[in-house]
């Protein structure tokens, strides 16, 4: 069965027939174009209602304003993602940006991948900045490029900031808009919230006077440039002078041009392919690699897709999602649908595929291992499956395989004498693992804790860049646990990154822009810096990874070897139906929220010294009397979830920021201890027993929420980064 196909007649039956026939207004028009926006037309569209759900995203959103769409009708309101919206918000922005730089030359940088209706919404982004007066620059021919590069360019070409259109690894029918500042870092959400009070202006506005003019230039005008790019070569050639400071030294790139077997690159979605074999080529590694998925697919090749209940299901493209079979045994959907028993078939033992993302951020790491050596892999606390009758592919999660790239990165700095000359310190976010933590206490490597997103730990670097350029004798920062981390005069970044796959090194010297501004990393997770390192580490070491992982565990102490990770999802989120959609999210957002406040009370109620450690052990061993809760020795809020700090392990309870879902993680040294404890904590409804209810009111659950932001905000803004950003004579 054609299952792409499938994914379409659904969507094709439940758009009802005026959405087909009405495009609001005709984005297919390439020429100037007026949209008026009526009172009428805010009604019918139910756009205050559309509008609340995307200010709610905007505010909690780790990764751009994200939501499902309407694949074949992109102008359909009823989905969070669509051709009003982009509109909206797009103007918004570049009144804010008008606003800010009065009668400045400003130019943004918009780009995106290859997820549906994505160049729609791209030159939308574009058009309607050109008749702002702001220059956009687009790839040729509106060509895909990488998040990262989007974000380095908006970085090094010292831009207003960028579009970037993508939802990442999630979800076939999903997409979004992530918003990058001048750093080429992520909006945070206070930056959100600037565009989205201007988006309530407009709004209210219409209301009060019946309509509001909306202009688009035409594709074709001269403020959306597609020359810069191309005579930039994309930024392919800044971005590879770049790496050679970071990742793609002659040593690590000596490495890989003599190694004898091949590395296989998994560019799943395709979009990966356009850049990173052009960069791979110019630093002469080309020939150490064979590829996969090159073809650029906005169904991504039918990987992470299946019929579920008779149903159209999309798994997401996160290879260590597993499920379980009718018969009770537990598999990876999302391995099974990239096909290696076939694809894989003739290469040999020790082969690994480095699998990226449609927006190329992140790398999942897989390689062949003998059948015989299984029980070895599971000892070592790798997953893994069957390839064959005779061979398995070992699974490493992005915990287990980054931290043998930084130990790997540490390694190379301390041969070339490097290692000594500055304080290292590393950024991670809270939901990653412990024993990187651990390594990092081994190596000497001071550690900041960050809530999840990788604005959050772009937003941790920043600040200390700020102490860096006011020559501030010792740098100090502060965790998401309030822990001060003093990092002396001249410290530099080892490794930033997070569990779910994504990932930067630091540079050893400054990174300037053209401009002269200066950074210690790249604001976004790239897989190409973290192929390059991973291909640097395949070529070095003669063990197979899981043994070389063993070796890593031993040679730095670590005890806490193992991660757990449940992602429970409250509804189907490949519904075709959006009405049903719409409320199986809805119900599931209240089960997520109610999940969370029970975590997120206790946390509140430690940091106010309303609660005792021993009255929040008495609650959860009174609700979960199965579990143990005596080394429990802190319960913290971390930005956007609770995390639980026992002796011998950690467990966090997280709402997800742009679904009905919860993530539960755990990390420690018993996987089968950990697993419980994140399954029954992460699953728990969050009803209230006599024991909790004795110690907090329900009427303080209710106001957890708000204090919590407040938390948040503190931190995310305390010693800020106060550097001014000033446009400068753009010579390209």
């Amino acid at each position: 069965m054609n299952l792409e196909q499938m994914l379409k007649d659904g969507v094709e039956k439940n758009t009802p027939d005026e959405i087909k026939k009405d495009k609001v207004f005709d984005y297919n028009n390439k020429g100037e174009l007026e949209f008026n926006l009526t009172r009428e037309l805010v009604k019918k569209l139910n756009l205050r209602s559309w509008f609340e759900n995307y200010k709610k995203e905007a505010l909690v959103s780790t990764a751009g304003i994200r939501g499902p769409q309407n694949i074949l009708y992109p102008h359909d309101t009823r989905f969070p993602i669509n051709t009003v919206g982009i509109t909206l918000a797009t103007l918004a922005k570049a009144l804010v940006l008008k606003d800010k730089y009065k009668n400045e030359k400003l130019v943004k940088l918009a780009g995106c991948e290859v997820r549906y209706n994505s160049k729609i919404y791209l030159d939308l982004i574009a058009r309607i900045q050109a008749k702002q007066g702001i220059k956009t620059l687009i790839p040729k021919n509106r060509e895909t490029i990488p998040i990262w590069l989007a974000s380095f360019l908006a970085f090094k070409l010292d831009l207003v900031g960028a579009e970037y259109i993508t939802s990442s690894h999630g979800i076939s029918v999903k997409n979004a808009t992530k918003d990058l500042n001048n750093q080429g870092s992520q909006f945070l959400p206070d930056e959100s919230m600037e565009f989205v009070n201007k988006m309530e202006e407009i709004l209210n506005e219409v209301e009060k006077n019946g309509e509001y003019k909306i202009e688009f230039a035409p594709s074709s005008d001269s403020l959306i440039d597609e020359k810069i790019m191309e005579k930039l070569n994309n930024g392919i050639d800044l971005y590879v002078d770049y790496l050679k400071t970071t990742v793609a030294d002659d040593n690590i790139l000596s490495k890989i041009r003599k190694f004898d077997k091949k590395i296989v690159i998994d560019a799943v979605g395709g979009s990966s392919y356009r850049t990173l074999s052009k960069i791979l080529k110019k630093l002469e590694i080309e020939k150490t690699f064979d590829w996969l998925n090159t073809e650029e697919d906005p169904f991504f090749h039918g990987i992470g897709k299946d019929i579920k209940n008779g149903s159209f299901y999309d798994w997401s493209l996160d290879i260590t999602v597993t499920s379980k079979r009718e018969n009770g045994e537990t598999y990876f959907p999302v391995i099974e649908s990239l096909k290696y028993d076939e694809k894989l078939k003739n290469y040999p033992t020790g082969t690994v595929s480095l699998i990226t993302d449609p927006d190329h951020d992140r790398l999942s790491v897989v390689q062949i291992e003998d059948i015989k050596n299984k029980d070895e892999v599971k000892k070592a606390g790798v997953d893994y499956c069957k390839l064959d009758d005779d061979r398995i592919l070992c699974i490493f999660s992005a915990n287990q395989a980054f931290l043998m790239i930084m130990d790997y990165v540490k390694e190379q700095l301390k041969k070339t004498g490097k290692f000594g000359e500055h304080t290292r310190f590393m950024v991670k976010t809270t939901a990653s693992s412990k024993s990187w933590d651990e390594w990092a206490k081994n190596n000497n490597i001071k550690v900041i804790n960050t809530p999840v997103g990788f604005k959050e730990i772009a937003n941790v670097v920043k600040k200390v860049e700020y102490q860096i350029e006011n020559n501030v004798d010792d740098i100090v920062v502060y965790d998401i646990f309030n822990q001060k981390i003093s990092l002396g005069k001249s410290p530099r970044m080892i490794f930033g990154g997070e569990e779910s796959g994504g990932m930067i090194i630091g540079s050893n010297d400054l990174i300037k822009s053209c401009a002269n501004r200066v950074a210690l990393s790249m604001r976004e997770k790239s897989a190409t810096e973290a192929i390059i390192a991973a291909s640097g580490l395949i070529a070095d070491i003669k063990l197979p990874l899981y043994k070389h992982l063993e070796e890593v565990y031993k040679n730095n102490n670590i005890i806490a070897k193992f991660d757990v990770r449940d992602d429970i999802a409250y509804y189907n989120e490949s519904e075709p139906d959006i009405d049903k959609l719409k409320k199986a999210k809805t119900e599931g957002e209240k089960l997520r929220t109610k999940n969370d406040i029970f975590y997120l009370a206790l946390a509140i109620g430690f940091y106010e010294k309303k609660l005792k450690l021993e009255n929040i052990k008495e609650i959860l061993s009174k609700t979960f009397d199965r579990l143990d809760f005596s080394n429990l020795i802190s319960v913290n809020f971390v930005g956007d979830g609770t995390y639980l700090d026992f002796t011998d392990k950690f467990i966090e309870i997280r709402p997800s920021g742009t679904d009905a879902k919860t993530k539960a993680y755990a990390g420690g040294f018993d996987k089968e201890k950990l697993s419980d404890y994140s399954k029954t904590l992460g699953n728990y409804s969050g009803d209230l027993n006599e024991t909790y209810l004795k110690y907090l009111p329900e009427e303080y659950l209710e106001k957890v929420k708000e204090i919590s932001y407040k938390i948040y905000l503190e931190y995310a803004n305390k010693d800020s980064d106060k550097r001014e950003f000033k446009i400068p004579d753009y010579e390209f």
